[in-house]
């Protein structure tokens, strides 16, 4: 945790923003360290660690907002950085929206541990490290005469954090994290070289998946030898859970104050009406113990709670901070999403797929963009064609395009499959009736 000498710091940095002309003022104080550890055939290639330490001040003058950051804290420096921050708030516009939160939202403490931190992971020695790095090469090393490398990487962090307000909150978090990868790449037909990778993360050093990391990256990379296009049309479409999530993220993002009040959102004034199938059904579980995300309160302070944001498609919530509430002249709710789950089907990825006759699994999107106004999208794809239940050519170099609104309406199955290492937990999803285009 941030020691007291810092935190002190901190309010002695508030004051002195106090006492020098600002009407009210916020300081967080971060620190964190991590480490990387990369090997090409099981040979170190290459080493990284940092550490840092960084506080932020938000400074409210005049009814003018600035915000400045610095790593030199040390009380001298500090203090002409104060000084300097408030005389070039001065100059900024006028802006009645920027305020503190009101102190009723705010999280007052004494809710049980979220086990988001584990020591052993900064304990665990360099050659450990590399030790697991180097056992995952091994899975794939040498398995296949068409293999060109094989990259392997350990990984691991901590930060810590300190906030502070000038109306009444204080509070603290910690969390560590650790993970192992590999990417494969093989000689493929022609000059094709196909690679792919698989990785596994845990925030505590004794959840971490050791095993089947470099056997799963080079059977997915085996797959995609023959990779070619197949022909345009509609098919059902299958997303795997390492890619079901990059189709939630335009809806989140539709759903942010900042997007809202710009209107520039395809969810605009769509609150209580069905924007998606009865199968899609989303909630916010903030205080999901040991969850990558988890959280007491946001970034203002403000205390979370559960929130079914997608509830049989109809859409229940906002994400709106307080400066974009006022700005909009409505309710605050919070200010982003900590731990989303999406409610699950019965199956997993291979009994989804059986189960179709003709449609194309997605395992990959490469480019593409959705319009955040409209909801139009098109992304590049990488995946196979599913015919009679079966995996069968392996497909690259296509696209697919719609609208989010349609796509999701559209959702006619989730698996069961979701990955617990990301604060997105979303699982296999199928969608029917999406365009595609190829040959």
């Amino acid at each position: 945790m941030i020691a007291n000498e810092y935190k002190e710091l901190a309010r002695w940095a508030m004051e002195q923003a106090l006492k020098n002309g600002c009407q009210a003022a916020k300081v967080s104080l971060n620190q964190g360290s991590n480490a990387s550890f990369e090997l090409r055939d099981a040979k170190m290639d290459k080493l990284q660690q940092s550490t840092q330490s960084r506080m932020s001040l938000y400074l409210y003058v005049d009814g003018r907002y600035g915000t400045y950051s610095t790593n030199r804290l040390e009380k001298g420096e500090l203090e002409r950085f104060i000084a300097n921050g408030i005389e070039s708030t001065r100059y900024l516009a006028e802006d009645e929206a920027r305020v503190l939160p009101d102190e009723a939202r705010y999280y007052k403490g004494g809710r049980p541990d979220l086990q988001l931190m584990d020591p052993k992971v900064g304990a665990l020695h360099p050659d450990e490290k590399v030790a697991m790095a180097r056992a995952v090469a091994e899975e794939a090393m040498g398995k296949d005469p068409r293999i060109i490398s094989v990259e392997s990487s350990y990984g691991d962090g901590d930060s810590f954090s300190y906030l502070i307000t000038s109306n009444g909150f204080e509070g603290e978090t910690a969390n560590s994290w650790c993970s192992l990868s590999a990417g494969v790449a093989v000689k493929g037909e022609g000059e094709a070289r196909p690679s792919s990778y698989w990785y596994e993360s845990s925030l505590h050093l004794d959840k971490l998946i050791r095993e089947g990391i470099g056997t799963k990256a080079l059977e997915r990379t085996l797959r995609k030898i023959g990779q070619r296009k197949t022909r345009s049309g509609k098919y059902t479409m299958v997303v795997d859970p390492m890619n079901s999530a990059q189709l939630v993220r335009p809806l989140l993002s539709a759903i942010a104050g900042s997007a809202l009040q710009q209107k520039n959102s395809f969810l605009l004034e769509r609150l209580g009406q069905k924007v998606g199938s009865d199968k899609f059904t989303l909630v916010d579980e903030p205080h999901l113990t040991g969850a990558p995300g988890a959280r007491y309160f946001d970034g203002e302070g403000v205390a979370t709670e559960r929130r079914v944001v997608f509830d049989q498609g109809v859409l229940r919530t906002y994400y709106i901070d307080t400066y974009n509430a006022k700005k909009m002249d409505t309710e605050p709710t919070i200010s982003g999403p900590s731990v989303l789950l999406m409610e699950n089907g019965e199956k997993e990825l291979n009994g989804l797929v059986a189960d179709l006759d003709r449609a194309i699994l997605v395992t990959g999107f490469n480019g593409g963009n959705c319009n955040s106004s409209t909801g139009d999208f098109s992304y590049g794809i990488e995946g196979f064609l599913v015919e009679n239940g079966a995996l069968t050519t392996p497909l690259a170099e296509m696209n697919v395009t719609g609208n989010m609104i349609d796509l999701w309406n559209g959702l006619a199955e989730t698996g069961n499959d979701p990955r617990p290492n990301t604060s997105l937990r979303i699982p296999s999803l199928v969608f029917e009736g999406v365009d595609f285009s190829g040959l």
